[in-house]
């Protein structure tokens, strides 16, 4: 007997026929978190993370040890938020603080995230490029378009099977560790018993690692997500309908867990790779996903190079709608405006627009002569900066029982949520003083 949906179902096949019910649903159920994690590696958390390799070897895996749980709590926490109040985190902070803070933390997202959105198509074209060569700007177009298009015309169920199967595009940075020697005792002791250096090039890198995997975008994104989720379900908001709450808190913990685990899964395994290949035969200077991807070819190989390249294409069609919808969500949950994927743009004119607008900018972006690398730094700056107040705000909303109901959060999880703060403000203050 499996219960799917609450229907029960009788039939033959006995525990196995249960145990592969069970496990197709949670395949189903995998979502916010899953997509969250895997558009954390876009193409310039790519260039980061080989940089890193490239230049510290590996020195840098242990980063990847810290950021895990605290992605897991700080995310878990957005998701939280969302699911519990049946709002995005924008439309609580208009709701619940200033307009002044509102509009401050959302008018940098904004900023931040269109120059993203620029400098990943930039990294895709070049990417592109390298595997079928023709003018960058017909892929810089192309890249923008097909995103748009997308968003504004699939409708949100199938648009998320879309993004869900586009994740499997970073399988390709764990794949080019089966084709490359690695040495892994040495990288075990590495990782775990790392030797930390105080030079302003190897903070500078740890606070970029940090900066990049823990990013503002993310924690808007998952927690509309949820909303999105519960209006998909025609559920009501947890805080209403408290007896739907474990199964949805089970959900959660699972989804986020494992969506975090596959983004610095990943994020490891670009850096393992080019601190095998690069660091080792002194190649210490990457500044971009392309450039890594070719200085990769003359010492692992064709099919390396390959994988490399063809990753950073779909990261880059995974991390567009994140960066784009992020900040749909947030400005349009600002000023009051309907917000969601599975709404038809006429009636959510205004979500959409910002979604066209902050793509079309990024597409922008890419004719202009701005240093695409300078571009992303003062991005990664503008995300270091509102990263603190905003997860300070998740924290005290997170802790009030008129958005979450019964539902304020654990003292495990506060704990989590203010370590995750605390690390972030530390690696912005570096930030600015190795400025």
């Amino acid at each position: 007997m499996t219960n799917l949906g609450g229907k029960v179902k009788h039939g033959h096949g006995g525990r196995g026929a249960k145990k592969r019910g069970q496990s197709t649903s949670w395949l189903k159920k995998l979502g916010p978190g899953l997509i969250t994690g895997a558009a954390d590696d876009d193409p310039s958390g790519i260039a980061t993370y080989s940089q890193a390799g490239a230049q510290f070897g590996y020195a840098m895996l242990w980063t990847l040890l810290i950021t895990y749980p605290l992605m897991v709590g700080i995310q878990m926490i957005s998701a939280k938020i969302g699911r519990i109040s049946g709002h995005g985190l924008a439309t609580n902070i208009r709701r619940h603080y200033p307009g002044w803070l509102l509009y401050a933390i959302v008018g940098l997202l904004l900023i931040a995230n269109t120059i993203n959105i620029g400098a990943d198509i930039a990294a895709m074209s070049g990417a592109m490029n390298l595997l079928i060569k023709a003018p960058t700007g017909v892929y810089v177009i192309s890249f923008g378009a097909i995103s748009l298009l997308l968003q504004i015309f699939v409708p949100y169920q199938r648009y998320v099977r879309i993004l869900k199967w586009l994740t499997l595009a970073l399988l390709a940075y764990v794949a080019t560790l089966f084709i490359i020697h690695i040495p892994w005792t040495q990288v075990l002791i590495n990782t775990f018993w790392p030797h930390l250096s105080w030079t302003p090039a190897y903070i500078t890198t740890v606070v970029a690692v940090f900066g990049t995997t823990i990013s503002p975008y993310l924690f808007f994104w998952q927690s509309s997500q949820e909303v999105e989720e519960q209006h998909k379900r025609q559920a009501e908001a947890l805080k209403y309908a408290p007896e739907q709450a474990p199964v949805n808190f089970r959900r959660i913990k699972i989804d986020t867990a494992l969506g975090m685990a596959f983004s610095n899964l990943v994020a490891f395994a670009i850096i393992l790779t080019t601190a095998v290949t690069l660091h080792a035969h002194g190649v210490t200077n990457i500044q971009t996903s392309a450039q890594a991807a070719t200085a990769l070819r003359p010492i692992a190989g064709d099919f390396a190079f390959w994988l490399f390249s063809a990753g950073i294409i779909g990261t880059g069609m995974l991390a567009i709608p994140v960066l784009a919808g992020s900040a749909a969500y947030a400005t349009a949950g600002a000023f009051d405006m309907p917000n969601s994927l599975e709404l038809k743009l006429k009636v959510a004119k205004g979500f959409y627009s910002i979604i066209a607008m902050s793509t079309l900018i990024g597409i922008g972006i890419c004719f202009m002569p701005i240093d695409p690398i300078k571009a992303l730094y003062w991005s990664a700056v503008i995300n270091g900066v509102i990263s603190v107040p905003i997860m300070v705000v998740m924290m005290l909303m997170a802790e009030r029982a008129d958005i979450m109901g019964e539902f304020t959060i654990d003292r495990r999880l506060t704990v989590l949520g203010w370590l995750c703060t605390g690390v972030m403000a530390i690696a912005v203050v570096a930030m600015f003083v190795t400025l």
